[in-house]
């Protein structure tokens, strides 16, 4: 039998119980206000974070001067990702109607769809997803049932020296094998997020996935990662920080510290984000002309980026739900996703990817529709927070080593079996 450590129990039973207050806060008649308003047409409220309206301002006002009683009102919730799902979540738990679609975290749909406060996108409200890239779909599904409507997507790349390695890497031992080069160079080998943030949630998932684990079953509740596949992921971590391939500075490092020190030529390799392609081809920058980049990789090739981005979900309470609907589906065509394509905001229509026009002016196009081609969502489940935070803990220490892999993994999995119940 697991033996978990009182101070893990204590943590998993207050997660949990916090998680029960909101999966509990579902309103008792959520089913019938699904079958209402289902051809409701009329003004709309749309809700997201103020770091990315930029990017959805020019798609309203377009909306809005060919729609004239069916006008888009943006309302933009904070920045910071917490404060953002604090606010909906206060207002769906009062069964509000004041913000009809809102742009979710890839990670809240399954909790929110849980919760009954999202509309099915099924019957008279279903969208066409035979154009979109699968893995965006996934994040937008819950139980089988698909509760929103993805907006822009994002996968983590490999960055790489083409001074230092002129190809990149074909799998991950190419990889470390060739962390000589980097030691011979006096730069690191490979830099990315490994602080206790959601970015090692990221990082841990991703190594789990490219190894052939799990972290949750189907479910989005039962605990996978005491599988030999899953260890394996975490296990790659911890001995490519231990040797010195990952940087000693990765533990300390967010997304902006791998940007800084990748564009100032301090790493020979970086895992991040697609921006950072644009700052390291920015003039001052000490990798200008000298690098390339390829999807993240694995033990016996290409790996399985976690998927990041938005998804547009209707709220359960709206009277205008066919012009959310349609709302939605004017963000995901070609004219809006290009659109996305060419202001950095990287998109989920698949056929955008190949536009001869857009990948002359963004040559990672390419790797970024490989690695979203076989990138896997974070854990679908109602418990996400919960479950981030269980992965978060063990993985950073068993890459401190504080603890063993093995022993990370039952600590892990027994915090999300608590958390799940």
């Amino acid at each position: 039998m697991v033996q978990i450590s009182r101070a893990v129990r204590r943590v998993a039973v207050l997660a949990t119980a916090a998680s029960l207050v909101t999966l509990t806060a579902c309103s008792s008649d959520s089913s019938d206000a699904q079958s209402e308003n289902l051809d409701g047409r009329g003004p709309i409220t749309f809700a997201m974070g103020k770091n990315d309206t930029g990017k959805l301002l020019p798609i309203i006002d377009k909306w809005n001067a060919a729609h004239p009683d069916e006008q888009v009102e943006l309302a933009e919730l904070p920045g910071e990702a917490d404060s953002q799902r604090a606010r909906l979540v206060q207002s769906l738990q009062a069964g509000n109607s004041d913000y009809d679609v809102m742009a979710l975290d890839v990670t809240w749909t399954a909790e929110f769809a849980a919760n009954g406060w999202l509309q099915p996108l099924t019957d008279e409200l279903a969208i066409d997803t035979s154009g979109l890239l699968p893995a965006t779909v996934d994040s937008a599904t819950y139980r089988d049932v698909l509760y929103a409507g993805p907006q822009n997507t994002n996968a983590q790349l490999l960055y790489y020296r083409t001074d230092l390695a002129p190809e990149a890497p074909a799998d991950w031992k190419a990889l470390t094998d060739s962390c000589g080069v980097a030691a011979e160079n006096n730069v690191d080998c490979l830099i990315t997020q490994l602080k206790q943030y959601e970015g090692l949630t990221v990082n841990t998932t991703q190594a789990i996935n490219s190894w052939g684990g799990s972290v949750v079953g189907e479910d989005g509740s039962t605990p996978e990662v005491d599988s030999p596949e899953a260890k394996a992921g975490l296990q790659s971590l911890v001995d490519a920080y231990e040797a010195g391939q990952i940087a000693k500075t990765a533990t300390s490092s967010t997304e902006e510290e791998t940007n800084l020190t990748f564009v100032d030529g301090k790493a020979m390799y970086a895992y991040n984000w697609p921006y950072m392609y644009s700052n390291a081809e920015k003039d001052g920058s000490a990798v200008q002309g000298k690098f390339a980049v390829a999807p993240i990789v694995g033990p016996n090739g290409p790996g399985a980026s976690t998927l990041g981005g938005y998804n547009n979900a209707i709220n359960v309470n709206s009277e205008a739900k066919a012009t959310a609907h349609d709302f939605i589906e004017f963000v995901q065509s070609p004219e809006t996703q290009t659109f996305f394509a060419d202001n950095s905001f990287p998109p989920v229509l698949a056929s955008v990817y190949d536009d001869e026009s857009l990948i002359a002016k963004y040559p990672f196009l390419p790797a970024l529709k490989a690695a979203l081609e076989n990138a896997v969502p974070r854990p679908v489940t109602p418990y996400y927070s919960d479950i981030s935070r269980a992965i978060q803990e063990n993985a950073y220490a068993a890459i401190t080593g504080e603890k063993s892999v093995d022993q990370a993994m039952t600590d892990m999995s027994a915090a999300i079996e608590v958390a799940s119940k």
